[in-house]
């Protein structure tokens, strides 16, 4: 297990940090790609105190610039081998749709989506090579469940989820596997840009964005531990079976996603709706 390679990105806080030092726990010598290293100190210390400062290299890489990922594919040519990609770098971007702006939108698909598309493809030769892999997109509830005033990062999953199913096919003839994690509400920063909306008096959304933040924040007592992704992700990586296509993870996440295939879609958008009734 020494010698296998995992590629972690968004690792300077949150899912990304907590999975990179799981991984390095687990053995694997793991490579914490951020966007700046200078923010690499928590994930340093932490996997200090686990004991696996050892095995993590911090890396610098922008998924949404094409310089910093031609970058990156340099430093992969110095590894030894790839044998497992984890794309979490993400943020949630929230506003109603109709006054988030095109660009709003681009924005948010260039991180979440467009960005794992860009790492994936830096990585695939390497993995082909060797004919062995694992690929693990950091996806959400989002990716399966809309969500009002979250339509940009709701849109970005559902994309995800559709391009790694794809992407699953293509890649198994080649020993690659590709799996989904869909966290429900963890205790990270991932909703940090909630709070910088700037609520217009005059907005006609103005009653509902209020009553989505404070449901956001009077819930985040309950929000898990977001170690247990990250161990999912280290368990994930490392099984000698074949991973699952989907692993939903978090409270109440399986019940939301049965009663979505079970329930007529007109009594799941009640219930919804009933929530964020001002």
């Amino acid at each position: 297990m020494n010698n296998k390679i995992a590629i972690v990105t968004g690792s300077s806080s949150g899912f990304g940090m907590l999975s990179a030092v799981e991984l390095a726990c687990a053995g694997f010598i793991v490579i914490a790609a951020m966007r700046d290293v200078k923010k690499s100190a928590p994930l340093l210390e932490l996997a200090k105190k686990k004991h696996a400062a050892e095995n993590i290299r911090v890396s610098s890489l922008d998924v949404t610039s094409a310089e910093s990922i031609e970058q990156f594919r340099s430093t992969l040519k110095e590894l030894s081998s790839v044998d497992v990609l984890v794309n979490n770098a993400g943020f949630a971007r929230g506003g109603f749709s109709e006054e988030l702006t095109v660009d709003d939108y681009r924005s948010q698909f260039e991180t979440n989506f467009f960005g794992v598309i860009a790492v994936t493809q830096a990585v695939l030769p390497f993995m082909r090579a060797r004919k062995q892999g694992r690929i693990i997109n950091v996806s959400s509830i989002s990716g399966r469940i809309g969500f009002p005033g979250l339509s940009a990062y709701v849109s970005s999953k559902h994309a995800l989820e559709g391009y790694s199913e794809s992407l699953r096919l293509e890649l198994k003839p080649f020993g690659i596997d590709v799996s989904l994690i869909e966290p429900g509400s963890y205790q990270t920063n991932i909703w940090s840009g909630m709070g910088q909306i700037k609520l217009r008096e005059t907005s006609p959304y103005l009653p509902y964005m209020k009553t989505l933040i404070n449901k956001i924040e009077s819930g985040k007592a309950d929000h898990g531990d977001p170690l247990e992704v990250a161990k999912l992700v280290a368990s994930i990586a490392a099984q000698p079976a074949v991973p699952n296509l989907r692993y939903p993870v978090g409270k109440g996440v399986k019940k939301s996603i049965l009663l979505k295939t079970l329930l007529p879609w007109k009594r799941l958008e009640s219930a919804i709706l009933k929530k964020l009734r001002p």
